[in-house]
């Protein structure tokens, strides 16, 4: 986690400066990090007058992103909110009433999954939790790791019908019809959350900013504050025996999205097996290393990062080609890169 910040931090603060013009002082360069939000590292980076008023605002950030960390959360209760392990607990007895904002991630889990033709799909929790457990134990007991049972995995898969979740809107509740249906938000509400936060702070806290929150990278304004200058982002190499980004990249305004087999997996007699799993296969997913999404918005790009390391190159292609204001970059096993059409335009050279 600390190798994360570090090169996000080198990535966007070089050659950052700070200008006073007209004998008013310009806005200033403040940043800050942390661990706890989303079981990520993440970092804050905007411009404000003091660090004082960097403070204040980075604390309401913060609480406004751990208010999202907590209703999302699958695996732990909190006293008095009723989040998503709530749901996976209780919702297969009958509606479970729930907070506006989790009725808004399900809505928009649905939408991902017809626009990822179910590569993408917040009820695989079933397949998905088995994989958790077995990793989970190969972190612990690395002598002793395995991979799931086949026919579990099997088993599990026949109870992520996504019709299976039943969301009534009007009166925030949200019910499964099949009791063994578990939700998994992972490829979808750490987008969701970091573009519905960083929106917020970008009409309410900060003109300029750069915020990592894991994978996840928001841009607003320009670096300096100075209205031309734009962020300079660096895009990891899967190739972890290197010593240098992959490319950076000069943006604004956009967010960067990027999913990999090489930060979260573990080994198994010699093979590393990743945290991303293809519905197709049941099985982490060994099309690429790792592939990052521009968009212009953060929730899309989580979704479509985690859909286009889940099929073949050219077909990941085909959709982002058809798709607005998006472009990708794929990085294959042998770390040969694949360009969409106007994905280079944005490489700093």
């Amino acid at each position: 986690m600390k190798k994360i910040i570090s090169v996000f931090l080198c990535a966007v603060l070089a050659f950052m400066c700070c200008a006073c013009s007209g004998g008013t002082k310009a806005k200033e360069r403040y940043s800050t990090s942390f661990l706890e939000l989303f079981d990520t590292a993440s970092t804050v980076i905007a411009y404000d007058n003091s660090q004082q008023e960097f403070d204040a605002h980075y604390q309401q950030f913060y609480d406004k992103l751990a208010e999202y960390d907590k209703l999302y959360d699958i695996y732990t209760e909190y006293d008095g909110i009723v989040n998503l392990k709530t749901v996976n607990d209780t919702a297969k007895d009958g509606p479970v009433k729930v907070d506006s904002r989790i009725i808004d991630l399900l809505e928009y889990g649905k939408y991902a999954y017809e626009l990822s033709g179910g590569k993408t799909n917040i009820c695989f929790g079933a397949v998905l939790e088995l994989w958790h457990d077995s990793r989970t134990h190969a972190v612990n007991n690395p002598e002793d790791a395995y991979i799931p049972d086949k026919k579990e995995l099997k088993e599990a898969s026949k109870h992520t019908d996504i019709d299976s979740l039943v969301i009534d809107k009007e009166n925030s509740t949200v019910y499964f019809s099949d009791p063994k249906l578990k939700l998994d938000v992972g490829a979808v509400a750490k987008g969701y959350a970091v573009q519905q936060v960083c929106t917020w702070a970008q009409e309410n806290l900060w003109t300029s900013g750069a915020i990592s929150i894991g994978g996840s990278v928001y841009t607003f304004g320009n670096k300096n504050d100075d209205g031309k200058t734009l962020w300079n982002i660096g895009i990891e190499n899967p190739d972890t025996t290197a010593n240098d980004y992959l490319f950076n990249v000069a943006v604004t305004d956009v967010s960067i999205v990027t999913s990999g087999d090489y930060q979260r997996y573990y080994t198994v007699d010699g093979k590393k097996y990743c945290h991303i799993i293809d519905p197709d296969t049941l099985m982490p997913a060994e099309y690429v290393a790792s592939v990052s999404v521009i968009c212009n918005d953060s929730a899309l790009g989580d979704v479509l990062s985690t859909t286009l390391f889940n099929m073949p190159i050219d077909d990941g292609l085909k959709l982002v080609e058809g798709l607005e204001n998006v472009e990708a970059v794929w990085v294959d096993k042998e770390y040969n890169k694949t360009f969409s059409s106007g994905f280079e335009k944005y490489i700093k050279e």
